[in-house]
């Protein structure tokens, strides 16, 4: 199955937090769209890998994804190495995205960082057709996606392109609520968490406005570059 854009993740719920809206508003264009998380997040300190799981599909049908995968490295210590490259090139070459959505260059939580790295070099990697692969016994052909975009997590950093997700919004809070375990909930006996309290919420709806409001728009998500885009016309520019 081919997808017009494919979000790497390092854990479930990077995304749902991140750009949801963005993937959202691609599907509502007719794109496909779809996630390949590289973790469970067995390492949360609420919910269990396989409730996570559980999460992840409800999300992904909420979205309403093509796809979505799950690598199961190893969550805090999988490496941005050969191993972990040829098995994220798999996943570009099965789905042959134009576009790849990776995590924050640098954040909070060191994954981020190195899941970033390691989605950046296997775009790279995956274009070259003297590195061999095979899915399900078959070997598969050289695909490098046309733009790499990091979205934007615990750091606040200035954006270097805006989505406007002001229509998908509402699909985003709920593919977010759909990680129960993770998130806010009155009635959980789980430990608090930096992303439990009522007041993380408070942060993702205000930066939403946030960068929404930098375009014109009620909600917006945010994205860091490293290759400069182009526009074929001025007036493609909003």
């Amino acid at each position: 199955m081919k997808l017009d854009i494919l979000a790497l993740a390092a854990h479930p719920d990077d995304v749902e937090l991140s750009c949801a809206g963005t993937l959202v508003k691609a599907i509502q264009s007719g794109k496909k769209a779809g996630i390949v998380d590289f973790t469970k997040g067995e390492l949360g300190t609420r919910g269990t890998p396989e409730i996570r799981m559980e999460e992840s599909a409800a999300s992904a049908k909420i979205m309403g994804l093509s796809a979505r995968e799950n690598l199961g490295f190893r969550d805090g210590f999988f490496k941005n190495d050969e191993e972990h490259q040829l098995e994220v090139i798999k996943m570009i070459r099965k789905y042959q995205p134009e576009i790849v959505l990776a995590n924050a260059v640098k954040d909070r939580h060191s994954d981020h960082g190195r899941g970033a790295e390691l989605a950046r070099e296997a775009c790279f990697l995956s274009g070259l057709a003297m590195i061999k692969t095979e899915l399900d016994g078959v070997e598969q052909k050289a695909w490098r996606p046309k733009a790499v975009y990091n979205y934007i997590q615990s750091i606040p950093y200035d954006p270097d392109i805006i989505v406007d997700v002001t229509s998908a919004w509402e699909t985003k809070i709920a593919a977010v609520k759909a990680f129960k375990s993770q998130f806010y909930d009155p009635e959980s006996k789980e430990p608090a968490t930096y992303i439990s309290s009522p007041e993380f919420f408070e942060m993702i709806e205000s930066r939403g406005i946030h960068y929404g409001h930098e375009i014109g728009a009620k909600y917006g998500e945010g994205f860091t570059v490293e290759r400069t885009p182009g526009v074929n016309s001025i007036f493609d520019l909003v």
